[in-house]
């Protein structure tokens, strides 16, 4: 079937999604069954010009070889689509170093990144959409990162609820979890769904392409490279281990929910907390992973809290009933990465753009923190970020006039605001009006 340069043909991508209903039925029926012939649906045309879109969509830069989606697009998405095919038929597919980019944290210091070419991403992409089916179907309820149909939002609603009869929790931290995977033992959990041994050499030629880090090559004998497409799943993959055990020996123990490799065990008494952490020490060191020693900690919810998701979680006195119940809002961390967001885009550096352009920069940002933390007890905390807004913009528009301030005030500035269409992380009583006293800094 012939395909435009620009776009499939809306019935391939029909058809790729119907393979994916048929092999997680089939994987569905039977729990224990090892699938064959996977690799020549990964080169299917509908396959790889689905990966290709999904791969486009989350954008992101080139890899090691520099080659952008605007230069494959001008070099013909079919020509380069067609290309990977007949590499994938012939078995003469590589995949290429990653490049390692260090993202700084909140806390100062370095996350390592690992991008893939995107060539290398649209076929890792493809294998995801095939394999993604049959794992799913063992998949249990208590995991929520990375899979389709759960987000981030269902796992900190599952915490807050079970939270409301219990009181202990252990709040724990994988050390190094995407660097320290054993590729051995993955390759045994793969091997329990997939016969397949041309997609299990792909995948391990993946895991062993090594890093490109300042120009160096590093051989890869650990580990997952975080920024890869199919990392996420085979993170998944690896840590099931660790929910099967914790659902057929510890559920008495308490409530696991895991995100990817964050995870909290909901206990309801101390002694059961202490027992949970133990167990789950053990089994993560049956998986050769190891709890941080100084990150992974016991929580008493009424007199500390924990933070999970971007939330911080606590139990505090209702002023309706004077019991102790659990709320959530935005932790500290959270607020401190929105608020270098704004002022990343007010600052003097930005003048150029004026208040329209900042607003067009910020409201996607705002709007999308304000929707992920609406589902938290977060008046508070959008009300301080308001204010934080507020004193950011004016003192940007102060300097647009050169910091001429004798005739330009903060009520002056209330209709400026307005009419630029900046987002508002909170609207009391839904009026969308502001108050008019001059925050400081926060």
């Amino acid at each position: 079937m012939h395909v435009s340069n620009d776009q499939p043909h809306p019935i391939l991508i029909d058809s790729s999604r119907e393979l994916q209903r048929k092999l997680y039925l089939a994987a569905k029926r039977s729990r224990n069954r090892r699938f064959h012939a996977l690799y020549d649906r990964i080169h299917r045309p509908d396959i790889l010009w689905r990966a290709w879109m999904e791969v486009k969509a989350n954008g992101g830069s080139g890899g090691i070889d520099n080659i952008s989606f605007d230069r494959i697009e001008q070099d013909g998405v079919e020509n380069f689509l067609r290309s990977l095919e007949e590499e994938l038929k012939r078995k003469e597919y590589r995949p290429s170093p990653v490049l390692r980019v260090n993202i700084p944290k909140p806390d100062g210091s370095k996350r390592p990144l690992g991008i893939p070419t995107i060539r290398d991403r649209v076929v890792q992409q493809a294998c995801k959409i095939i394999i993604e089916p049959i794992f799913e179907a063992n998949f249990l309820e208590n995991s929520f990162g990375f899979r389709p149909r759960r987000s981030a939002t269902q796992a900190v609603t599952e915490v807050r609820n079970s939270l409301v009869y219990n009181w202990w929790v252990v709040d724990a931290d994988i050390q190094k979890y995407f660097d320290t995977i054993d590729h051995e033992i993955l390759t045994k959990l793969l091997r329990r769904r997939i016969s397949d041994r041309r997609v299990l050499k792909l995948i391990s030629q993946w895991l062993k392409a090594g890093v490109v880090d300042n120009g160096k090559f590093q051989p890869s004998e650990l580990g997952s490279p975080q920024g890869g497409v199919i990392s996420p799943l085979l993170a998944n993959i690896y840590l099931h281990v660790f929910d099967m055990y914790w659902q057929r020996d510890c559920e008495h123990l308490g409530k696991l929910v895991r995100y990817a490799d964050d995870f909290v065990i909901i206990c309801r008494y101390e002694s059961e907390a202490k027992e949970a952490l133990r167990v789950a020490t053990k089994i993560l060191e049956r998986l050769k992973l190891r709890l941080h020693p100084v990150k992974t900690r016991l929580v008493r919810l009424d007199k500390d809290g924990f933070d999970f998701l971007g939330f911080q979680f606590r139990k505090s006195r209702s002023p309706k009933t004077g019991k102790l119940v659990p709320y959530f809002w935005p932790s500290k961390k959270a607020m401190k990465s929105i608020r270098a967001k704004i002022k990343e885009f007010t600052t003097r550096q930005q003048c150029w753009l004026g208040l329209p352009g900042v607003a067009l920069n910020l409201n996607p940002i705002i709007r999308g923190w304000k929707n992920y933390f609406r589902a938290g007890n977060s008046t508070l905390q959008f009300q301080t970020m308001d204010r934080y807004l507020l004193y950011r913009l004016f003192h940007f528009a102060l300097k647009l006039r050169g910091n001429r301030a004798g005739f330009f005030g903060v009520n002056d500035f209330q209709p400026l605001y307005a009419a630029c269409g900046f987002e508002r992380f909170y609207y009391p009583g839904g009026t969308g009006t502001h108050r008019t006293r001059m925050p400081k800094e926060e």
